[in-house]
């Protein structure tokens, strides 16, 4: 018999190891490179932009750590101001050119605002905070706004449509530089101030750039912002923000679909609506400024943010040398093709009627769905688009299956669970075996599952943090493992028992799960506004559509009567051997075994080796399409057919051998985008979150779930691979799991934080330095710090994480602004007093006077909780921020001024514990010092970032460095 043409489409093993290899690398390769290489940086000055420029401005703000209670944060704002003078200056003369172009028509007003006025009292998580801003606030006024000074008559709003507020902070924590938290935000903030009021690009609705102080303690530099005048005026809003320290800038949240299209004109975006799902779920723990001009507000806007690596965020690295150029541009790109689009809104969108008291009157939009596909297209459409086409699908795909099974077995083609058929007489019946591989598919994919969950549980339990620097080597040994445990199987499977229906029913049961998990994301959409499992209703589409080819591929199969009378005569002597590939006697379809004949002198002397109607029909197709015959090698052309592959039923041979390459392209591509975009995004968010205390297994079973939704459409077609795929990944797998299992999970890249504060007693002289983290490797630190040599340090579990203690060196942080140290108590001076009880109450009333030398931030703490306080002079909103303190009270108040050494006063209200009058409140008031700038104010930390092992990496603990604190009584 002739050789018949390769087919470099059929499902045979070379073509299917071939195209599904080639299809997943060719996803995954340019989803990986996106993750990590960024859009390169113009070379030339940009028409309003300087790209240099803003690199030169970033290394300045970068040059020193400027917290908000530190002198350093001073010279930056005076520095910022002085950079906007300086664009302002240069952008108001027009070159003859550009008079030629008649560009001198129309130049924006503009208008700063150096904010030392505004402050607030707030009540917040359990404590209480008053807080004197000093926002530097950039007003360029659209060609549509209101003309008049609005803001310079008390109570008077701006008439027309609302502005475009874009915000940034430019303090940074007092262990880190800031380049990305928030360095770069402002200084693109910087060059939104170019090129708005660069002529050409005036914008026509007005643009508010406003750099705020003191987002790190609380958001407070936000919340301080709506005491300001122009805080009526913006209706939408974009955040520039940092919660990693480097990467690309991705879209953390958007509150509406009208908002989140502005972001869609961004030349690189990146992000998923996920992140938002991980917000509105608290499965994400950290907050933006967003939340104050979203929720506060009432604002609708956008929060972009950089988000890795982690390890750098809040050190010493979040500086210019280990972020890019390309970082920066990536971000500063992305500002200005949103703001340009929201400028130039002329549309009634944002425009309605208050969301709440006090807020702008913003409108209201509607919830959106949102993923860049490989960072260069942006996909954006309605939740209620979502809700209706997973519901529609919900219906329509299991309906259109049944109908099509309905026709198949009226039309009598209907193989699946077919177990055999009579022929004519009526007395015999021929096998179909339509049973075979119905149930590979749970068993398969549960087993291979298993197998991923069980490595998360090993890793969890051996080297929990092993994903904190090699991520990839994780993923590795997880993928490796699943898809060799799927591959295996499935040929154990289709060698035991080989079936043509292997592929429908694996598409069958995909299909099911897909629906399933389309169930319960519509659900979530429709009840809660959860958009991130929008992936499933593509996911369950493409599933539907090669599940239901594979039905329409039974419709070529010849009608099971007609395949069954062709062969009535030659079914009463089938073998034993006939219902399993294996050559031991064995039972049909249904397990019920053949009488066996009499033996006589014509009976083989090999049992099992007689002629079947098996033997007539199993013909094995090797990878050039030859036929191989099974048992007896006899050919019997009126039965044989060389389309039969292997040992599969002999009806199969009617079925298309090309489908199955539009049934995987309709299901693996889709998949591999948004699942693959999803798990790398998933990743990289929370690979280095263990050293904060979450739970590393979480992360483990993450990649598990990810790696199945990434991997699970191979399983219609695994059986068909080569060895030489799978043995390679078991190989990585043995490679990689020794590696995740031993490895040291920490280097000088990736290194994990260590928190520290040092806290002196005043009144006692004690002093005690801790490092807060994950054991052992606090531990490990701890005895490398020589002033902790020879001392036993106290070691105590803080919520989810160790913190060790020990008699550290004595800080000078007063010789920054002294030549001398005053004695301890003169560092904290307070005042108390007795004041008049509350009429008709039983609750006491008292006065705490405090300050501290060289010091702006102070806090006080009560061992009994009061009901009630007051600041001096400060402002309360009582429609965006009343003071609503729970019946239990309140036992911290924290107080941050604009000035250095003030005297915050303090009014408190308690209800004491007994009648007597003379019942005492009692309490610590503390004030602290955050300036590491200057080598030898903070000796500990000094000695511990010198001897630490350059895999450790210092951060703050709470917002001073060091806390000195004194008892008080009132």
């Amino acid at each position: 018999m002739a050789a018949k043409q390769w087919n470099p489409l059929a499902f045979n093993r070379w073509p299917v190891t071939v195209i599904v290899t080639v299809v997943y690398l060719a996803i995954l390769i340019p989803i990986l490179v996106i993750e990590h290489v960024l859009p390169s940086a113009p070379t030339s000055t940009l028409d309003g932009l300087d790209i240099h420029e803003a690199w030169l401005d970033l290394q300045h703000l970068t040059s020193g750590f400027h917290p908000y209670n530190a002198h350093q944060n001073d010279e930056v704002r005076s520095w910022l101001l002085t950079r906007i003078d300086e664009i302002l200056q240069e952008n108001r003369g027009l070159s003859a050119a550009d008079k030629e172009a008649g560009l001198d028509q129309y130049k924006p007003d503009v208008f700063v605002f150096d904010d030392n006025v505004s402050n607030l009292t707030v009540y917040q998580s359990y404590m209480g905070v008053y807080f004197e801003g000093t926002n530097v606030m950039v007003y360029i006024r659209g060609r549509d706004d209101d003309k008049r000074n609005w803001w310079e008559t008390p109570g008077l709003s701006p008439s027309g449509k609302g502005g475009v507020l874009v915000n940034a902070h430019y303090d940074s924590v007092s262990t880190g530089y800031g380049a990305t938290d928030d360095g770069i935000g402002v200084i693109s903030g910087l060059q939104l101030v170019k090129y708005f009021t660069t002529p050409g690009h005036e914008p026509s609705r007005g643009l508010v750039v406003l750099f705020n102080n003191g987002e790190e303690d609380f958001l407070n530099g936000a919340r301080v912002y709506s005491q300001h005048p122009i805080s009526k005026f913006a209706h939408t809003f974009l955040n520039l923000e940092g919660a990693g320290a480097g990467g690309r800038a991705t879209l953390f949240r958007a509150s509406d679909t009208q908002v989140a299209r502005a972001y869609k004109k961004s030349p690189y975006p990146f992000g998923s609506v996920l992140s938002d799902t991980g917000f509105k779920t608290n499965l994400i723990r950290s907050q933006t400024d967003y939340i104050v001009f979203e929720g506060d507000l009432g604002l609708r806007g956008l929060d972009v943010a950089f988000m890795e690596p982690r390890a750098r965020y809040h050190t010493n690295q979040d500086d210019a040398k280990h972020t890019s150029l390309q970082s920066l541009w990536h971000m500063l790109s992305a500002a200005v093709a949103t703001t340009e689009d929201l400028v130039s809104d002329s549309s009634d969108d944002f425009e309605g009627k208050p969301q709440g008291p006090g807020k702008v009157a913003s409108g209201s939009g509607s919830e959106s769905v949102w993923f860049d596909l490989f960072g260069t297209t942006f996909v954006v459409f309605e939740l209620h688009t979502l809700f209706a086409l997973s519901v529609t699908l919900l219906i329509v795909g299991p309906l259109t299956l049944l109908i099509t099974s309905i026709v198949l077995a009226n039309q009598d083609r209907m193989y699946l669970f077919a177990i055999s058929i009579p022929v004519d007489d009526g007395f015999e019946s021929v096998p179909l075996r339509g049973w075979r591989g119905v149930f590979r598919f749970p068993f398969i994919s549960v087993t291979a599952t298993a197998g991923a969950v069980a490595l998360a549980y090993l890793f969890a339990k051996v080297n929990p943090l092993i994903v904190h620097s090699s991520e990839y080597a994780v993923w590795s040994t997880v993928v490796s493992a699943w898809v060799f445990i799927a591959w295996f199987l499935s040929r154990i499977a289709n060698f035991a028992r080989p079936s043509a229906l292997h592929r429908i029913y694996m598409l069958t049961w995909l299909s099911l799960v897909t629906w399933v998990l389309l169930v319960v994301a519509t659900v979530y959409e429709n009840r809660d506004g959860i958009a991130g499992g929008y992936f499933v209703l593509f996911y369950t589409f493409g599933t539907f559509l090669a599940t239901w080819i594979s039905y329409l591929e039974l419709f070529a199969l010849p009608k099971k009567a007609e395949f069954a009378n062709q062969f009535g005569g030659q079914t009463s002597r089938r073998a034993s051997s006939g219902g399993s590939r294996l050559m031991t006697p064995s039972a049909d379809s249904m397990g019920q075994h053949e009488e066996e004949e009499e033996p006589s002198e014509s009976t083989s002397l090999l049992r099992g080796r007689r002629t079947t109607f098996a033997n007539y029909t199993r013909a094995e197709n090797n990878d050039d399409g030859d036929a191989i015959h099974s048992e007896t090698g006899r050919e019997e052309p009126e039965v044989q057919n060389t389309n039969v592959y292997g040992y599969e039923q002999a009806w199969s041979a009617k079925l298309p051998t090309w489908t199955w390459v539009i049934q995987f392209l309709l299901t693996a591509p889709i998949v591999i985008i948004l699942v693959g975009q999803l798990g790398l995004l998933i990743t990289s968010a929370t690979h280095q979150t263990g050293q904060d205390g979450s739970s590393s297994l979480t992360v483990y079973l993450l990649i598990a779930v990810s790696t199945t939704l990434l991997f699970i459409p191979t399983l219609p077609f695994l059986h068909r691979f080569t060895y030489h795929i799978p043995t390679f990944l078991f190989l990585l797998f043995v490679a990689t799991l020794i590696y995740n299992l031993v490895a040291f999970p920490f280097s000088a890249e990736n290194r994990v934080k260590l928190f520290f504060v040092q806290e002196v007693d005043l009144d006692t002289g004690v002093n005690q330095v801790s490092l807060t983290g994950i054991p052992p490797f606090v531990s490990d630190a701890v005895a490398l710090i020589p002033s902790a040599n020879g001392q036993n340090a106290t070691c105590a579990w803080k919520t989810d994480r160790l913190r060790c203690s020990w008699e550290g060196l004595a800080p000078h942080v007063l010789l920054n602004s002294r030549s001398e140290e005053p004695p301890l108590q003169e560092w904290v001076q307070y005042k108390t007093k007795r004041l008049e009880s509350v009429p008709n109450s039983n609750n006491r009333r008292g006065q705490v006077q405090i300050s501290g030398l060289d010091s702006r931030g102070c806090v006080l703490n009560f061992d009994t909780p009061i009901k009630a306080f007051h600041v001096a002079g400060s402002a309360i909103d009582e429609v965006r921020y009343p003071i609503n303190i729970p019946p239990e009270g309140t036992s911290e108040i924290r107080l941050w001024s604009r000035k250095w050494e003030n005297n915050f006063v303090v009014d408190v209200e308690w209800k004491p514990e007994t009648d007597a009058d003379d019942e005492k409140l009692t309490g610590t008031a503390t004030c602290t010092w955050s300036d590491a700038n200057t080598p030898g104010l903070i000796p500990a930390l000094d000695e511990i970032i010198q001897y630490s092992p350059d895999w450790v990496a210092v951060t703050k603990l709470e917002s001073g460095l060091v806390k000195g604190s004194r008892k008080f009584t009132i």
